[in-house]
Protein backbone atom coordinates (compact mmCIF):
# COMPACT_ATOMS: atom_id res chain seq x y z
CA UNK A 1 0.00 0.00 0.00
CA UNK A 2 1.15 3.54 -0.77
CA UNK A 3 0.18 6.70 1.00
CA UNK A 4 0.94 10.33 0.08
CA UNK A 5 1.07 13.08 2.68
CA UNK A 6 2.41 16.57 3.22
CA UNK A 7 4.59 17.26 6.23
CA UNK A 8 6.77 20.06 7.54
CA UNK A 9 10.13 18.79 8.78
CA UNK A 10 12.84 20.54 10.74
CA UNK A 11 16.27 20.65 9.07
CA UNK A 12 17.45 17.93 11.46
CA UNK A 13 14.44 15.70 10.70
CA UNK A 14 15.02 16.10 6.99
CA UNK A 15 18.77 15.50 7.15
CA UNK A 16 18.76 12.45 9.45
CA UNK A 17 16.89 9.43 7.93
CA UNK A 18 15.84 7.89 11.25
CA UNK A 19 14.36 11.19 12.42
CA UNK A 20 12.50 11.63 9.13
CA UNK A 21 11.08 8.11 9.36
CA UNK A 22 9.87 8.74 12.92
CA UNK A 23 8.27 12.09 12.00
CA UNK A 24 6.55 10.71 8.89
CA UNK A 25 5.28 7.58 10.64
CA UNK A 26 3.93 9.68 13.49
CA UNK A 27 2.16 12.05 11.06
CA UNK A 28 0.68 9.11 9.13
CA UNK A 29 -0.39 7.27 12.29
CA UNK A 30 1.68 4.21 11.40
CA UNK A 31 4.15 2.01 13.22
CA UNK A 32 7.77 2.44 12.22
CA UNK A 33 7.95 -1.16 11.09
CA UNK A 34 5.10 -0.57 8.60
CA UNK A 35 7.07 2.05 6.64
CA UNK A 36 9.46 0.30 4.28
CA UNK A 37 10.42 3.31 2.19
CA UNK A 38 9.84 7.05 2.08
CA UNK A 39 10.05 8.67 -1.34
CA UNK A 40 10.24 12.46 -1.30
CA UNK A 41 8.13 13.87 -4.14
CA UNK A 42 8.54 17.62 -3.52
CA UNK A 43 10.44 19.80 -1.10
CA UNK A 44 10.88 23.51 -0.51
CA UNK A 45 12.61 25.42 2.24
CA UNK A 46 10.45 27.90 4.16
CA UNK A 47 12.20 30.22 6.63
CA UNK A 48 9.39 32.71 7.19
CA UNK A 49 8.09 31.26 10.47
CA UNK A 50 10.81 29.02 11.75
CA UNK A 51 12.93 27.06 9.29
CA UNK A 52 11.10 24.06 7.87
CA UNK A 53 11.25 21.84 4.83
CA UNK A 54 7.72 21.77 3.40
CA UNK A 55 7.69 18.25 2.00
CA UNK A 56 5.40 15.95 0.05
CA UNK A 57 6.27 12.29 0.56
CA UNK A 58 4.99 8.93 -0.63
CA UNK A 59 5.06 6.12 1.91
CA UNK A 60 5.53 2.51 0.87
CA UNK A 61 3.72 0.57 3.58
CA UNK A 62 4.49 -3.14 3.56
CA UNK A 63 5.45 -2.73 -0.08
CA UNK A 64 8.89 -2.57 -1.70
CA UNK A 65 9.94 0.55 -3.60
CA UNK A 66 10.67 0.17 -7.31
CA UNK A 67 12.83 2.95 -8.80
CA UNK A 68 11.16 4.62 -11.80
CA UNK A 69 12.36 3.94 -15.34
CA UNK A 70 13.79 7.27 -16.49
CA UNK A 71 14.90 6.21 -19.96
CA UNK A 72 13.67 8.00 -23.06
CA UNK A 73 12.02 6.09 -25.89
CA UNK A 74 14.40 6.85 -28.73
CA UNK A 75 14.18 5.40 -32.24
CA UNK A 76 17.05 4.42 -34.50
CA UNK A 77 17.11 7.49 -36.77
CA UNK A 78 20.21 6.84 -38.86
CA UNK A 79 18.12 6.71 -42.05
CA UNK A 80 15.22 8.91 -40.96
CA UNK A 81 14.44 12.34 -42.50
CA UNK A 82 16.92 14.95 -41.19
CA UNK A 83 16.04 18.16 -39.39
CA UNK A 84 18.71 20.86 -39.05
CA UNK A 85 19.16 22.22 -35.51
CA UNK A 86 21.32 25.33 -35.22
CA UNK A 87 22.74 25.55 -31.70
CA UNK A 88 23.60 22.91 -29.10
CA UNK A 89 22.19 24.74 -26.10
CA UNK A 90 19.19 23.43 -24.14
CA UNK A 91 16.65 24.35 -26.84
CA UNK A 92 18.67 22.58 -29.52
CA UNK A 93 19.60 19.52 -27.46
CA UNK A 94 16.09 18.86 -26.22
CA UNK A 95 14.70 19.42 -29.69
CA UNK A 96 17.17 16.73 -30.81
CA UNK A 97 16.19 14.26 -28.08
CA UNK A 98 12.50 14.72 -28.88
CA UNK A 99 13.25 14.38 -32.59
CA UNK A 100 14.75 10.93 -31.92
CA UNK A 101 11.55 9.90 -30.14
CA UNK A 102 9.39 11.16 -33.02
CA UNK A 103 11.43 9.54 -35.78
CA UNK A 104 13.47 12.46 -37.14
CA UNK A 105 17.25 12.58 -37.51
CA UNK A 106 18.72 15.64 -35.73
CA UNK A 107 21.68 17.29 -37.46
CA UNK A 108 23.15 19.76 -34.95
CA UNK A 109 25.21 22.71 -36.17
CA UNK A 110 27.25 24.26 -33.33
CA UNK A 111 29.67 27.15 -33.73
CA UNK A 112 31.60 26.22 -30.58
CA UNK A 113 33.45 23.22 -29.27
CA UNK A 114 32.37 20.03 -27.46
CA UNK A 115 32.25 20.49 -23.68
CA UNK A 116 35.58 18.70 -23.19
CA UNK A 117 37.49 21.15 -25.43
CA UNK A 118 35.35 24.07 -24.31
CA UNK A 119 36.60 23.52 -20.76
CA UNK A 120 40.19 24.11 -21.94
CA UNK A 121 39.22 27.21 -23.91
CA UNK A 122 37.61 28.70 -20.81
CA UNK A 123 40.68 27.89 -18.72
CA UNK A 124 42.86 29.52 -21.40
CA UNK A 125 40.69 32.64 -21.19
CA UNK A 126 41.58 32.92 -17.51
CA UNK A 127 45.32 32.63 -18.25
CA UNK A 128 45.68 34.59 -21.49
CA UNK A 129 42.84 37.09 -20.85
CA UNK A 130 41.88 36.70 -24.53
CA UNK A 131 38.35 35.73 -25.56
CA UNK A 132 37.87 32.99 -28.14
CA UNK A 133 34.79 34.29 -30.01
CA UNK A 134 33.65 30.76 -30.91
CA UNK A 135 34.28 28.92 -27.63
CA UNK A 136 33.76 30.71 -24.32
CA UNK A 137 31.40 30.96 -21.33
CA UNK A 138 28.44 31.48 -23.71
CA UNK A 139 29.30 29.61 -26.92
CA UNK A 140 29.88 25.89 -27.22
CA UNK A 141 28.11 22.61 -26.55
CA UNK A 142 25.47 23.00 -23.87
CA UNK A 143 25.07 26.74 -24.37
CA UNK A 144 25.54 29.48 -21.79
CA UNK A 145 23.84 27.45 -19.04
CA UNK A 146 26.48 24.71 -19.04
CA UNK A 147 29.08 26.98 -17.48
CA UNK A 148 26.58 29.14 -15.66
CA UNK A 149 25.35 26.93 -12.88
CA UNK A 150 22.61 24.70 -14.31
CA UNK A 151 19.63 26.26 -12.55
CA UNK A 152 16.32 24.59 -13.33
CA UNK A 153 13.89 27.10 -11.87
CA UNK A 154 11.01 27.16 -14.37
CA UNK A 155 7.81 25.76 -12.90
CA UNK A 156 5.24 27.10 -15.37
CA UNK A 157 3.40 24.05 -16.72
CA UNK A 158 1.87 26.20 -19.46
CA UNK A 159 5.08 25.81 -21.47
CA UNK A 160 4.98 22.03 -21.48
CA UNK A 161 5.94 18.95 -19.52
CA UNK A 162 8.62 20.11 -17.10
CA UNK A 163 8.98 16.63 -15.63
CA UNK A 164 9.97 15.32 -19.08
CA UNK A 165 12.91 17.74 -19.14
CA UNK A 166 13.99 16.86 -15.60
CA UNK A 167 13.78 13.13 -16.33
CA UNK A 168 16.01 13.54 -19.39
CA UNK A 169 18.62 15.28 -17.24
CA UNK A 170 18.39 12.51 -14.62
CA UNK A 171 18.62 9.85 -17.34
CA UNK A 172 21.93 11.39 -18.40
CA UNK A 173 23.47 11.69 -14.95
CA UNK A 174 21.82 14.46 -12.92
CA UNK A 175 20.98 13.96 -9.25
CA UNK A 176 17.36 12.67 -9.03
CA UNK A 177 16.78 15.38 -6.40
CA UNK A 178 16.26 17.90 -9.23
CA UNK A 179 12.83 16.34 -9.74
CA UNK A 180 11.71 17.24 -6.21
CA UNK A 181 13.38 20.59 -5.47
CA UNK A 182 11.40 23.80 -5.86
CA UNK A 183 14.62 25.49 -7.00
CA UNK A 184 16.59 22.67 -8.58
CA UNK A 185 20.26 23.11 -9.40
CA UNK A 186 22.70 20.78 -11.15
CA UNK A 187 26.03 22.63 -10.85
CA UNK A 188 28.57 23.49 -13.51
CA UNK A 189 30.91 20.68 -12.44
CA UNK A 190 28.17 18.09 -13.08
CA UNK A 191 26.41 19.63 -16.06
CA UNK A 192 29.28 19.37 -18.52
CA UNK A 193 29.35 15.58 -18.11
CA UNK A 194 25.58 15.38 -18.51
CA UNK A 195 25.77 17.36 -21.75
CA UNK A 196 28.40 14.95 -23.08
CA UNK A 197 26.13 12.00 -22.18
CA UNK A 198 23.26 13.60 -24.10
CA UNK A 199 25.58 13.85 -27.12
CA UNK A 200 26.35 10.14 -26.88
CA UNK A 201 22.62 9.32 -26.82
CA UNK A 202 21.96 11.49 -29.86
CA UNK A 203 24.86 10.05 -31.85
CA UNK A 204 24.09 6.46 -30.84
CA UNK A 205 20.59 6.82 -32.29
CA UNK A 206 21.63 8.37 -35.59
CA UNK A 207 21.96 12.08 -34.85
CA UNK A 208 24.88 14.14 -36.11
CA UNK A 209 26.99 16.93 -34.61
CA UNK A 210 29.00 19.47 -36.58
CA UNK A 211 31.17 21.44 -34.15
CA UNK A 212 33.22 24.54 -34.98
CA UNK A 213 30.62 25.23 -37.66
CA UNK A 214 29.10 28.70 -37.80
CA UNK A 215 26.00 29.30 -39.90
CA UNK A 216 26.53 31.94 -42.60
CA UNK A 217 23.09 31.95 -44.24
CA UNK A 218 19.81 30.14 -44.68
CA UNK A 219 18.98 28.20 -47.83
CA UNK A 220 15.64 29.62 -48.96
CA UNK A 221 13.55 28.48 -51.94
CA UNK A 222 10.40 30.02 -53.27
CA UNK A 223 7.42 27.65 -53.43
CA UNK A 224 4.43 29.41 -54.92
CA UNK A 225 3.78 32.46 -52.77
CA UNK A 226 5.91 31.21 -49.88
CA UNK A 227 9.59 31.22 -49.06
CA UNK A 228 10.65 27.91 -47.53
CA UNK A 229 13.87 27.23 -45.61
CA UNK A 230 15.56 24.07 -46.85
CA UNK A 231 18.71 24.22 -44.76
CA UNK A 232 21.76 26.33 -43.93
CA UNK A 233 25.21 27.11 -45.26
CA UNK A 234 28.27 27.55 -43.06
CA UNK A 235 31.18 29.98 -43.28
CA UNK A 236 33.21 27.37 -45.21
CA UNK A 237 30.58 27.11 -47.95
CA UNK A 238 29.15 23.73 -46.89
CA UNK A 239 25.40 23.12 -47.12
CA UNK A 240 23.19 21.18 -44.71
CA UNK A 241 19.73 20.23 -45.98
CA UNK A 242 16.76 18.96 -43.99
CA UNK A 243 13.01 18.87 -43.55
CA UNK A 244 13.17 22.15 -41.61
CA UNK A 245 15.53 24.31 -39.56
CA UNK A 246 15.22 24.70 -35.79
CA UNK A 247 16.97 28.00 -34.98
CA UNK A 248 18.20 27.75 -31.37
CA UNK A 249 21.26 30.00 -31.38
CA UNK A 250 21.11 31.55 -27.89
CA UNK A 251 20.91 35.14 -26.67
CA UNK A 252 24.46 36.13 -27.67
CA UNK A 253 24.53 35.06 -31.34
CA UNK A 254 24.46 38.61 -32.63
CA UNK A 255 25.57 37.59 -36.12
CA UNK A 256 22.22 35.83 -36.62
CA UNK A 257 20.33 39.04 -35.87
CA UNK A 258 22.58 40.90 -38.30
CA UNK A 259 21.93 38.22 -40.93
CA UNK A 260 18.16 38.64 -40.59
CA UNK A 261 18.46 42.42 -40.67
CA UNK A 262 20.61 42.36 -43.82
CA UNK A 263 18.03 40.21 -45.64
CA UNK A 264 15.10 42.31 -44.46
CA UNK A 265 13.56 39.37 -42.58
CA UNK A 266 11.32 40.40 -39.71
CA UNK A 267 12.88 41.14 -36.31
CA UNK A 268 11.54 42.94 -33.25
CA UNK A 269 13.24 44.89 -30.48
CA UNK A 270 12.57 43.06 -27.21
CA UNK A 271 12.86 44.60 -23.74
CA UNK A 272 15.65 43.06 -21.68
CA UNK A 273 17.49 43.95 -18.45
CA UNK A 274 20.90 45.36 -17.68
CA UNK A 275 22.72 45.96 -14.42
CA UNK A 276 25.47 44.64 -12.19
CA UNK A 277 26.45 41.52 -10.31
CA UNK A 278 26.31 41.94 -6.53
CA UNK A 279 28.57 39.84 -4.32
CA UNK A 280 28.18 39.23 -0.55
CA UNK A 281 29.96 36.91 1.87
CA UNK A 282 27.89 33.72 1.87
CA UNK A 283 27.93 33.57 5.68
CA UNK A 284 26.21 36.94 5.78
CA UNK A 285 23.43 35.77 3.44
CA UNK A 286 23.05 32.61 5.55
CA UNK A 287 22.65 34.64 8.73
CA UNK A 288 20.12 36.99 7.13
CA UNK A 289 18.00 34.24 5.58
CA UNK A 290 18.26 31.66 8.36
CA UNK A 291 18.06 34.16 11.23
CA UNK A 292 21.22 32.69 12.79
CA UNK A 293 19.39 29.42 13.40
CA UNK A 294 21.36 26.71 15.23
CA UNK A 295 20.16 24.35 12.49
CA UNK A 296 22.25 26.17 9.86
CA UNK A 297 24.69 23.25 9.73
CA UNK A 298 21.91 21.11 8.22
CA UNK A 299 20.92 23.71 5.63
CA UNK A 300 22.21 24.48 2.12
CA UNK A 301 23.89 27.81 1.37
CA UNK A 302 21.09 30.37 1.47
CA UNK A 303 19.67 32.03 -1.64
CA UNK A 304 17.41 35.01 -2.16
CA UNK A 305 15.00 36.45 -4.71
CA UNK A 306 14.24 40.17 -4.65
CA UNK A 307 12.22 42.54 -6.80
CA UNK A 308 10.95 46.11 -6.63
CA UNK A 309 9.80 48.97 -8.84
CA UNK A 310 11.75 52.23 -9.27
CA UNK A 311 10.62 55.05 -11.57
CA UNK A 312 8.51 52.69 -13.64
CA UNK A 313 11.33 50.17 -14.07
CA UNK A 314 11.55 46.70 -12.61
CA UNK A 315 14.66 46.11 -10.50
CA UNK A 316 15.20 42.47 -9.66
CA UNK A 317 17.64 39.74 -8.74
CA UNK A 318 18.17 36.79 -11.05
CA UNK A 319 20.61 33.91 -11.56
CA UNK A 320 21.42 34.01 -7.85
CA UNK A 321 24.43 31.82 -7.10
CA UNK A 322 24.88 30.73 -3.46
CA UNK A 323 28.46 29.65 -2.85
CA UNK A 324 29.35 30.80 -6.34
CA UNK A 325 31.89 32.69 -8.40
CA UNK A 326 31.67 35.51 -10.94
CA UNK A 327 32.96 34.80 -14.45
CA UNK A 328 33.98 36.86 -17.50
CA UNK A 329 31.21 36.15 -20.02
CA UNK A 330 32.11 38.27 -23.06
CA UNK A 331 31.80 36.54 -26.43
CA UNK A 332 34.22 38.74 -28.39
CA UNK A 333 36.97 41.29 -27.98
CA UNK A 334 36.06 44.87 -26.99
CA UNK A 335 33.45 43.63 -24.48
CA UNK A 336 33.31 43.29 -20.72
CA UNK A 337 30.47 41.13 -19.35
CA UNK A 338 30.06 39.33 -16.03
CA UNK A 339 27.90 36.37 -15.06
CA UNK A 340 27.62 34.02 -12.10
CA UNK A 341 27.97 30.27 -11.60
CA UNK A 342 28.42 27.71 -8.86
CA UNK A 343 29.37 24.07 -8.62
CA UNK A 344 27.09 21.38 -7.25
CA UNK A 345 28.41 21.75 -3.67
CA UNK A 346 28.03 25.54 -3.70
CA UNK A 347 31.04 25.74 -1.41
CA UNK A 348 32.54 29.10 -2.33
CA UNK A 349 32.66 31.64 0.55
CA UNK A 350 30.77 34.15 -1.60
CA UNK A 351 27.21 34.56 -2.85
CA UNK A 352 26.48 36.55 -5.99
CA UNK A 353 23.46 37.55 -7.99
CA UNK A 354 22.63 39.62 -11.01
CA UNK A 355 20.71 42.76 -10.08
CA UNK A 356 19.22 44.24 -13.23
CA UNK A 357 16.94 47.00 -14.46
CA UNK A 358 14.38 46.49 -17.21
CA UNK A 359 15.17 48.39 -20.41
CA UNK A 360 12.74 49.10 -23.27
CA UNK A 361 13.12 51.06 -26.53
CA UNK A 362 11.43 54.07 -24.88
CA UNK A 363 14.39 54.35 -22.49
CA UNK A 364 16.91 54.87 -25.29
CA UNK A 365 15.39 57.24 -27.88
CA UNK A 366 18.89 58.06 -29.15
CA UNK A 367 18.99 54.55 -30.69
CA UNK A 368 15.64 54.78 -32.49
CA UNK A 369 17.31 54.90 -35.92
CA UNK A 370 18.63 51.34 -35.31
CA UNK A 371 15.11 49.95 -35.64
CA UNK A 372 14.66 46.41 -34.28
CA UNK A 373 18.35 46.31 -33.32
CA UNK A 374 18.14 49.41 -31.10
CA UNK A 375 18.45 47.57 -27.80
CA UNK A 376 21.19 45.34 -29.20
CA UNK A 377 23.29 48.40 -30.12
CA UNK A 378 22.66 49.89 -26.67
CA UNK A 379 23.78 46.62 -25.05
CA UNK A 380 26.93 46.53 -27.19
CA UNK A 381 27.84 50.13 -26.42
CA UNK A 382 27.53 49.63 -22.66
CA UNK A 383 29.73 46.52 -22.81
CA UNK A 384 32.33 48.43 -24.85
CA UNK A 385 32.29 51.34 -22.38
CA UNK A 386 32.90 48.97 -19.46
CA UNK A 387 35.67 47.23 -21.39
CA UNK A 388 37.49 50.50 -22.03
CA UNK A 389 37.11 51.58 -18.39
CA UNK A 390 38.71 48.28 -17.34
CA UNK A 391 41.81 49.10 -19.39
CA UNK A 392 40.66 47.18 -22.48
CA UNK A 393 40.96 43.87 -20.64
CA UNK A 394 38.62 41.31 -19.10
CA UNK A 395 39.22 42.94 -15.70
CA UNK A 396 35.94 43.65 -13.93
CA UNK A 397 35.26 47.16 -12.58
CA UNK A 398 34.35 46.80 -8.90
CA UNK A 399 32.96 49.13 -6.22
CA UNK A 400 31.59 48.72 -2.71
CA UNK A 401 27.79 48.52 -2.82
CA UNK A 402 27.30 51.35 -0.32
CA UNK A 403 29.68 53.63 -2.23
CA UNK A 404 27.88 52.88 -5.48
CA UNK A 405 24.53 53.80 -3.94
CA UNK A 406 25.89 56.97 -2.33
CA UNK A 407 27.79 58.11 -5.42
CA UNK A 408 31.22 57.84 -3.80
CA UNK A 409 34.48 56.45 -5.13
CA UNK A 410 35.60 53.43 -3.08
CA UNK A 411 38.91 53.96 -1.30
CA UNK A 412 39.49 50.21 -1.28
CA UNK A 413 37.54 47.14 -2.27
CA UNK A 414 36.35 43.90 -0.79
CA UNK A 415 37.88 40.62 -1.77
CA UNK A 416 36.02 39.14 -4.75
CA UNK A 417 35.58 35.68 -6.24
CA UNK A 418 35.67 37.01 -9.82
CA UNK A 419 37.70 34.67 -12.04
CA UNK A 420 40.00 37.37 -13.26
CA UNK A 421 41.47 40.66 -12.06
CA UNK A 422 39.29 43.50 -10.79
CA UNK A 423 39.82 47.23 -11.09
CA UNK A 424 38.54 49.89 -8.69
CA UNK A 425 36.15 52.15 -10.59
CA UNK A 426 33.24 54.49 -9.71
CA UNK A 427 30.56 52.55 -11.56
CA UNK A 428 27.95 55.19 -10.74
CA UNK A 429 29.79 57.42 -13.22
CA UNK A 430 30.12 54.73 -15.87
CA UNK A 431 26.76 53.00 -16.32
CA UNK A 432 23.82 54.75 -18.07
CA UNK A 433 22.31 57.31 -15.69
CA UNK A 434 18.80 55.84 -15.63
CA UNK A 435 20.25 52.41 -14.83
CA UNK A 436 22.32 53.90 -11.99
CA UNK A 437 19.35 55.74 -10.44
CA UNK A 438 17.18 52.63 -10.49
CA UNK A 439 19.94 50.43 -9.04
CA UNK A 440 20.83 52.91 -6.30
CA UNK A 441 17.25 53.08 -5.07
CA UNK A 442 16.45 49.43 -5.66
CA UNK A 443 19.48 48.11 -3.78
CA UNK A 444 18.58 50.20 -0.74
CA UNK A 445 14.93 49.11 -0.94
CA UNK A 446 16.05 45.48 -0.91
CA UNK A 447 17.45 46.06 2.58
CA UNK A 448 13.88 46.51 3.85
CA UNK A 449 13.06 43.00 2.66
CA UNK A 450 16.43 41.50 3.64
CA UNK A 451 17.87 43.51 6.48
CA UNK A 452 21.64 43.46 6.12
CA UNK A 453 21.66 43.25 2.31
CA UNK A 454 22.76 46.90 2.04
CA UNK A 455 26.26 46.73 3.48
CA UNK A 456 29.82 47.84 2.78
CA UNK A 457 30.77 44.15 2.86
CA UNK A 458 29.02 43.77 -0.52
CA UNK A 459 30.47 44.66 -3.92
CA UNK A 460 29.04 45.51 -7.32
CA UNK A 461 30.80 44.37 -10.50
CA UNK A 462 29.94 45.32 -14.07
CA UNK A 463 28.36 44.73 -16.40
CA UNK A 464 25.55 42.16 -16.19
CA UNK A 465 24.12 42.59 -19.68
CA UNK A 466 23.33 39.11 -21.04
CA UNK A 467 20.17 38.61 -19.02
CA UNK A 468 18.16 37.76 -22.14
CA UNK A 469 18.03 38.59 -25.81
CA UNK A 470 17.38 42.24 -26.73
CA UNK A 471 15.94 41.04 -30.06
CA UNK A 472 13.01 38.76 -30.85
CA UNK A 473 12.77 36.68 -34.01
CA UNK A 474 9.00 36.60 -34.55
CA UNK A 475 6.98 33.47 -35.19
CA UNK A 476 3.31 32.64 -35.72
CA UNK A 477 1.02 30.14 -33.99
CA UNK A 478 2.78 27.30 -35.82
CA UNK A 479 6.13 28.50 -34.35
CA UNK A 480 7.37 29.29 -37.87
CA UNK A 481 8.81 32.64 -38.90
CA UNK A 482 6.02 34.59 -40.63
CA UNK A 483 8.12 35.17 -43.77
CA UNK A 484 10.10 31.93 -43.77
CA UNK A 485 8.20 28.66 -43.76
CA UNK A 486 9.94 25.70 -42.12
CA UNK A 487 12.10 27.97 -40.00
CA UNK A 488 11.35 27.48 -36.29
CA UNK A 489 13.03 30.14 -34.10
CA UNK A 490 13.09 29.00 -30.47
CA UNK A 491 14.79 29.37 -27.12
CA UNK A 492 16.49 32.40 -25.61
CA UNK A 493 18.02 33.55 -28.90
CA UNK A 494 14.60 33.90 -30.49
CA UNK A 495 13.32 35.76 -27.44
CA UNK A 496 10.86 33.11 -26.21
CA UNK A 497 12.60 31.62 -23.18
CA UNK A 498 14.66 32.63 -20.16
CA UNK A 499 16.63 29.74 -18.73
CA UNK A 500 17.52 26.10 -19.24
CA UNK A 501 14.12 24.51 -18.65
CA UNK A 502 12.04 27.06 -20.55
CA UNK A 503 14.49 26.88 -23.46
CA UNK A 504 14.37 23.08 -23.46
CA UNK A 505 10.57 23.14 -23.50
CA UNK A 506 10.57 25.63 -26.35
CA UNK A 507 12.85 23.38 -28.40
CA UNK A 508 10.59 20.40 -27.71
CA UNK A 509 7.53 22.39 -28.74
CA UNK A 510 9.23 23.44 -31.98
CA UNK A 511 9.91 19.83 -33.00
CA UNK A 512 6.36 18.79 -32.15
CA UNK A 513 4.93 21.71 -34.14
CA UNK A 514 7.17 20.78 -37.06
CA UNK A 515 5.82 17.24 -37.08
CA UNK A 516 2.25 18.56 -37.18
CA UNK A 517 3.03 20.54 -40.31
Amino acid sequence: MRKTLEIDLTPEEYAIPTMMQQAVARKAGLALTDVRHIEVLRRSLDSRRGIRFHTTVELYCNEDFQPPDRRGHYQDCHTKPPVIIVGAGPAGLFAALRALELGLKPVIIERGQPVEQRRYDIALLGRSRKVNPESNWCFGEGGAGTYSDGKLYTRSTKRGNIDYVLQRFIEHGADPAIAIDAHAHIGTDKLSGIIANIRHTIEDHGGEYHFSTRVADLIVERQGSEHCVKGVTDTQGNSYLGQAVILATGHSARDIYQLFHSHGWALQAKPFALGVRVEHPQNLINEIQYHRSPAMRFLPPAAYSLTTQVNGHGVFSFCMCPGGVIVPAATDQMQQVVNGMSNSQRNSPFANSGIAVTVSPEDIPQYADKGPLALLHFQQDVEKTIYQAAGSTISAPIQRLTDFCQGRTSQNNNKSNYLGPTVNYPLHQLLPSFIVRCLQQGLQQFDRKMHGFYTSQASVLAVESRTSSPVRIPRDETMQHPQLRRLYPCGEGAGYAGGIVSSALDGINAIEKLLKQ
